[in-house]
């Protein structure tokens, strides 16, 4: 017989610590500061915090309402290595047991040597990045690790029964890419026979631990964008909760659907023997002609933004769940690691704003609220559900959140302003303007954040050193950043972006309609942290951004220096943004902002301006009747901010993270002059789309991947320009690494420029120099 579901839970919660601790613990141990038990001891002192924390909100210790989600690096890896599918070059790694210890697992992360680290890519329309697994005929998938055994023994110890959480069979296959060593035509989808007695494995040893539930992540179920036929993955569905319900002594089985709804795969799993099925209401739909008495878990508290919402909307679905099945429980949308932990742990907000937010914690007792509803009635919650909806009606009144100005301005957009001249016409004025070398090269932005301009950054907030104390630190940093690009050879120089903390809270503390936390940190990828922007209010600009650092880098050098700025569709992917009105809106309030500083840019004598996009590709939806909305408006933003500059004038744009060739279309339709894109740790796997789109405008592939320690050879960096330009006309062809320099330390990042341009110098000796440049 099953064990009863919790009424209320979530999908999952914050894995970094309230104040990044396992962040700092992993990079400690990478730098060789702490020993591997000395990180495993802060991992458990974290998953341990965690429980108590949950249960202090209102889930239960020991009805498996508590998932067990823990994560050193990433959930897609974690489940990987726990089913043995380490990639061939890394099989060094794997010890005489089968399994893989945690430095190997993070080497898998990050490459080491010849080693290219497992490639990285956005998790569905989310800002958190996963490592793509990598699996072929040769994978020898075993039940390889018991971390997550060990883990759920751990909480059992404690007191608690918690329930474990991984990435279900069929999300884990259709996720992966094929082996180098895969045969053409390859579908990783084609070993689920092979991996699903190693799951039935896991699942077996998770009850004996103690686990009466295990939580089983298939957002894939979800998505339009996965390339296998549907009729396949409904199949591939069926046979792997067959299979897995069939498990003798195994726990129940709840299959978690966030980001979407599920469509024709809902009665796919209806008709398995699996005991409880998790619907995102929030981006779903309320499934129609259902009729069950399985646990339908209803995901009805956004986990994928901070905003405290309508609860008694929220409510009112569960109660019409409960048309379908009279088994309704009540959970978080998706898991809340895409929010930060505790909204009253921020004193840089208001508190009128922070009555209008719910950080992780605030949604955890949210979701109590409910379970208390589905249990005792309306009546019982009645007071909580009316304070969320004052909430609401204040939000909707305040000051600052509907500005007639912008509006008015807003309104009064015509074609024209999404518009730039004949492409041909800008070339011969831009080349003209610039001389620029065949194969150009440039950075996309940032340089090393070093100890120091975190320091000097510090004693700003402060209050220590003056702001033009501050600005001569900067100014320091700017000309030894130029500095060392005209040493290396750099064609197109930038300023290394030291004032900024972040490519987009920085723009958001200077415009009207954001807010910024000081804890507010959530997990992108890996160690890698960020403090999304709160974008609460009608945006504008109410003064000059980035023209003072921009005009004061151009003073010291001959090149060119780009004006750098963050684009309005990656502002709002990288933002918590406000819900109630159209993305389409206030993108275009956003452009409008951006369309102001680039003009003054342009008056300043900045003739080349890069508009960041890496975000385009995120937010495409899951589903493919919504593509076109998304693409009209997000293209249309981007045009709108970068519209006003004359042809002399090279607009560029940088895209990062994202499988290219979905959003070729739309790339072009940005009309940016120049795109530089994320391409090295792929090994120029975009390329054949660029060619087969026809994209005639300037192009850079990047050919160092800066989400790795590792320093690319001279040849490395020799055999992705040739592969470039094998596929794309060389007058269009730039090089660049993959994204910004941030993360990097100088003695890698001086050492990886170097053999760059060695690379390109070499390249240009190859090739006669084309008639024309883009």
């Amino acid at each position: 017989m099953s064990a009863t579901f919790p009424t209320g839970t979530i999908l999952g919660y914050p894995r970094i610590g309230r104040r990044r601790e396992l962040k700092k613990a992993v990079e400690a141990f990478w730098a060789g500061k702490i020993s591997v038990e000395e990180l495993e001891a802060t991992a458990a002192s974290l998953r341990a915090a965690t429980r108590e924390r949950l249960a202090s909100l209102g889930l239960g210790r020991t009805d498996s309402s508590i998932p067990e989600a823990f994560s050193y690096y990433d959930q897609v890896l974690d489940a990987a290595v726990t089913v043995g599918a380490v990639p061939t070059r890394f099989e060094r790694l794997v010890k005489a047991d089968g399994t893989v210890d945690l430095a190997g697992y993070f080497t898998i992360a990050r490459g080491e040597g010849a080693d290219t680290p497992a490639e990285m890519t956005k998790w569905f329309d989310s800002n958190y990045h996963y490592l793509v697994p990598e699996i072929g005929p040769e994978t020898n998938l075993h039940f390889a690790s018991d971390r997550l055994v060990r883990e759920v023994a751990e909480a059992t110890v404690s007191g608690f029964r918690t329930r474990p959480v991984i990435v279900g069979p069929v999300t884990f296959l259709l996720l992966s890419k094929a082996s180098e060593g895969a045969p053409e035509g390859y579908l990783p989808l084609d070993r689920l026979d092979d991996l699903l007695p190693v799951y039935a494995e896991l699942i077996a040893a998770l009850t004996a631990a103690g686990a009466e539930w295990v939580q089983l992540d298939e957002p894939a179920l979800v998505s339009e964008s996965i390339d296998v036929p549907r009729d396949v993955v409904l199949a591939a569905t069926k046979r792997a909760y067959d299979l897995l319900g069939a498990v003798p002594a195994r726990p129940s089985i709840f299959v978690a659907a966030p980001y979407g709804s599920l469509d024709d795969a809902l009665p796919v799993l209806l008709a398995t023997p699996v005991e409880a099925i998790g619907l995102d209401l929030v981006k779903g739909d309320l499934p129609s002609g259902v009729s069950t008495d399985k646990v339908l878990v209803g995901g009805v508290i956004d986990g994928h933004n901070i905003w405290r919402g309508d609860l008694a909307a929220a409510f009112s679905s569960l109660e019409s769940l409960r048309g379908l099945t009279p088994n309704v429980a009540v959970t978080s949308s998706t898991s809340l690691f895409h929010t930060p932990h505790d909204v009253d742990d921020e004193p840089l907000l208001g508190d009128q704003l922070k009555s209008w937010l719910a950080f992780a914690d605030q949604k955890v007792a949210q979701i109590a609220t409910l379970a208390k509803g589905l249990t005792e009635g309306r009546a019982a919650i009645q007071a909580e559900l009316d304070a969320a909806t004052a909430a609401l009606d204040d939000r909707h009144r305040a000051a600052g959140v509907r500005d007639g100005a912008v509006r008015s301005r807003a309104a009064g957009l015509t074609d024209a302003d999404f518009s730039r001249g004949e492409y041909s016409a800008r070339l011969a004025a831009q080349d003209a303007a610039l001389g620029l070398p065949f194969l150009p090269t440039t950075t996309i932005g940032s340089f090393p954040q070093t100890g120091d301009i975190r320091k000097q950054r510090a004693a700003l907030v402060s209050g220590s050193i003056s702001e033009e104390q501050y600005k001569q630190a900067m100014r320091e940093e700017i000309k030894r950043v130029v500095d060392l690009q005209e040493e290396i050879g750099l064609d197109v120089l930038v300023h290394g972006e030291p004032e900024r903390n972040d490519m987009v809270q920085y723009f958001a503390e200077n415009l009207d309609g954001f807010a910024v936390t000081q804890n507010g940190w959530v997990q992108s990828y890996g160690s890698r942290c960020t403090r999304p922007s709160i974008l609460w209010g009608d945006v504008s600009r109410p003064a000059p951004i980035t023209v003072e650092w921009s005009t004061y880098t151009q003073s010291l050098t001959q090149k060119p220096v780009k004006g750098m700025l963050t684009g309005p569709v990656t502002i709002l992917a990288w933002s918590f943004v406000r819900d109630d009105q159209p993305l389409r809106d206030t993108a275009n309030q956003v452009a409008l902002a951006l369309r102001d500083e680039i003009e003054d840019l342009e008056s300043a004598g900045i003739g080349i301006i890069q508009v960041d996009e890496p975000a385009l590709r995120e937010l495409l939806p899951l589903k493919k009747k919504d593509h076109d909305d998304y693409l009209d408006w997000s293209v249309g933003s981007f045009r709108l901010a970068t519209a006003g500059v004359l042809d002399a004038t090279q607009i560029h744009t940088h895209l990062c993270y994202s499988e290219f060739g979905v959003v070729i279309d739309a790339i072009n339709r940005l009309d940016a002059d120049v795109t530089s894109i994320e391409a090295a740790r792929s090994k120029m796997e975009v390329v054949p789309d660029i060619k087969s789109s026809g994209f005639g405008r300037g192009i850079g592939p990047g050919v160092y991947d800066i989400h790795s320690p590792r320093v690319p050879s001279v040849a490395e960096v020799s055999e992705l320009i040739d592969i470039a330009l094998g596929s794309i006309p060389e007058r269009q062809v730039w090089v660049n690494p993959d994204c910004g320099l941030k993360t990097r330390g100088y003695d890698e990042t001086v050492e990886s420029l170097t053999n760059i341009l060695t690379a390109t110098r070499a390249a240009r000796a190859a090739h006669p120099v084309p008639a024309a440049r883009g």
